[in-house]
């Protein structure tokens, strides 16, 4: 788990990366509007390479609790000419965020490196077609649909009812042509799950270590936030100390909104735990 292989190009996991969002959307729960332009999202894009992303996540359909569906149509329009400016113009990795098939495969086409897909390559055709594309995609748990999850999710154990699910789905891509090495692991905070639920997978991530897949873990500005923080907060330093904790038990790759703070603070993060390593 020390490198993910691009086609042309590795991401060292040595130490916790950052992937940055960009939802080119109107309706995203934390920023929706705010870069729905080709232009606005390439220019955020850039800013947020230039605070210290590794990796932009690039998506075109909202998946807040009870967001409406895109079509096919619509979402190609929204992220396609972005991916392929950046490509164009910057030195970065490039993730597209989605479940369709068909944007997958126009996304790489685009210039995309990887998928990274909320559904967990569940969509009939999915993960056949990431066996065709052959790039790094990270599958996330949801329990419903982004319509429904977030209706009195329940879990006999949630960290293991998610493991128990990773292992159906890492099989089910193995048997699809997936590769075992391409295949990364996000437990999906806020999405089918209470605050409750939020805070024990926090708490014991580390058991998703017995996996031995890369964790990609977005919870930046999520309502598990806002729940435990003062009301009209901005959520961006509970943000960050979910980040920290995270990265703690071992998190990859940290899905952001706010770049800069998070790079400062997995600063710390990467010299705490190089200073257990040198003892």
């Amino acid at each position: 788990m020390k490198q993910i292989h691009f086609k042309n190009k590795q991401l060292n996991l040595s130490s916790p990366v950052v992937m940055g969002i960009l939802n080119v959307t109107p309706d995203s729960f934390s920023d929706g509007g705010q870069h729905n332009t080709v232009e606005l999202a390439v220019k955020h894009a850039k800013r947020m390479l230039e605070e210290g992303a590794e990796v932009i996540d690039i998506g075109g359909e909202s998946t807040r609790p009870g967001a409406p569906a895109v079509s096919l149509e619509d979402e190609l329009k929204r992220v396609i000419p972005v991916i392929e400016i950046l490509k164009r113009e910057c030195d970065c990795i490039i993730s597209i965020d989605t479940s369709k098939p068909e944007v997958m495969k126009a996304a790489i086409d685009a210039g995309a490196d990887m998928i990274n897909d909320v559904c967990g390559l569940q969509l009939d055709g999915a993960k056949e077609m990431a066996a065709e594309l052959a790039v790094p995609v990270c599958i996330m748990h949801m329990q419903g649909t982004p319509r429904t999850m977030q209706k009195a999710p329940q879990y006999e154990d949630v960290t293991r009812d998610i493991i128990r699910f990773f292992k159906e789905r890492i099989s089910a891509c193995l048997k699809a042509g997936i590769k075992r090495e391409m295949l990364l692991l996000d437990p999906g905070f806020g999405f089918g799950k209470s605050v409750s639920h939020n805070y024990q997978l926090l708490a014991t991530l580390a058991k998703f270590h017995e996996l031995e897949l890369p964790l990609l873990i977005g919870l930046s500005r999520k309502s598990m936030i806002g729940a435990v923080i003062a009301p009209q907060s901005d959520r961006i330093s509970g943000s960050i100390a979910g980040a920290v904790i995270a990265a703690m038990h071992g998190a990859h790759i940290l899905r952001v909104h706010d770049v800069k703070q998070t790079k400062e603070a997995l600063a710390v993060v990467t010299a705490t735990l190089n200073g257990v390593k040198s003892d």
